[in-house]
């Protein structure tokens, strides 16, 4: 049997603005919805917009790689007392990130700058360049990286 890294899961206040962000910012597709009444919540995987047309299958999906599964409580999108999830980079610290690999994280940055995504760290910010961070809708950060510039940074 073959070990494979399959879905990171993030939990989401409103399902309908994060699958969005992702679809459109990332190009990634929704492949399968599953609702679950019982529990209250519903997942929704989401895939590289690349992947196998049997993506809705559900032998499928355990045994694909890089999937992003957003896990939606019900009813968080209309408190207005749910103060949200913490996103791993506030104290205590913990989570840190997911990572989109890009053909040129200069190039793809400034289409999400036209788009009005925000941004923790841009390109050329900081000390470590040509990596960025956006912000999802709940808060979770987004690295950006290259190729190139990825292998500058850590070697």
């Amino acid at each position: 049997m073959s070990i494979i890294l399959n879905h990171t899961m993030l939990r989401v206040r409103d399902p309908q603005i994060s699958v969005r962000f992702y679809q459109e910012h990332f190009h990634m597709k929704m492949v399968r919805q599953f609702d679950f009444p019982e529990g209250r919540f519903s997942l929704y995987f989401l895939a590289p917009s690349d992947c196998d047309e049997n993506s809705g299958d559900l032998d499928w999906i355990p045994t694909q790689r890089g999937l992003l599964e957003l896990t939606h409580n019900w009813g968080t999108e209309s408190d207005p007392d749910f103060a949200g999830y913490h996103n791993g980079n506030k104290d205590p610290r913990g989570f840190g990130h997911i990572c989109f690999s890009v053909p040129d994280v200069n190039v793809f940055c400034d289409q999400l700058l036209e788009k009005n995504v925000s941004f923790v760290k841009r390109p050329n910010d900081g000390s470590m360049k040509g990596i960025a961070f956006v912000a999802d809708p709940d808060g979770y950060w987004v690295e950006i990286i290259d190729k190139e510039s990825f292998t500058r940074v850590v070697s």
